[in-house]
C-alpha cells in the first residue's frame, strides 16, 4: 500500500508530461491525450489546466472527477503485470488511465481506446 500511496500523492501536473511524451514517441499527440483524459474524467481543457497549475495530486484529480466514464468497466488488460479490471481502488482509477495511455502509444485506433 506504501508505494500506491506514493503515486496517489504525486501531482497530476509531474504525469501529465510523460503521458504526452509517451504518446508523442510513439506518432500521436497530446490533443489524443487530452481526448482520452476527458472521455475518461468528464474533465474539460479549462478543467485540466486548473489541475495542472494547481498542482492536484492523482488522488484528488481522479475524486474529483466530474463524471467517471460508465465504460470504465470495459477497460481490460494488463498494465504493469497486473489486469486492469482486477485491481483494487483507488489504483485502479490510475491504472485505467496509464493503460488507455498504453493503448494510445501502440497505435489503437481512438474510437477502439474509447470504447466506442
Amino acid at each position: 500500500m506504501n508505494n500506491n500511496s506514493r503515486v496517489y500523492r504525486m501531482s497530476f501536473a509531474s504525469v501529465y508530461p510523460h503521458y504526452i511524451a509517451k504518446a508523442e514517441k510513439k506518432g500521436r499527440t497530446k490533443a489524443e491525450v487530452d481526448q482520452i483524459i476527458f472521455w475518461l474524467t468528464g474533465y474539460d481543457e479549462k478543467m485540466l489546466k486548473k489541475i495542472i497549475d494547481d498542482k492536484t495530486d492523482l488522488e484528488n484529480f481522479f475524486n474529483q472527477a466530474p463524471k467517471m466514464n460508465p465504460n470504465i468497466s470495459k477497460i481490460t488488460g494488463v498494465i504493469c503485470g497486473h489486469r486492469v479490471e482486477e485491481i483494487d481502488d483507488p489504483m485502479q482509477k490510475v491504472r485505467y488511465l496509464d493503460k488507455l495511455i498504453d493503448e494510445l502509444a501502440k497505435g489503437k485506433a481512438m474510437e477502439k481506446i474509447l470504447r466506442a
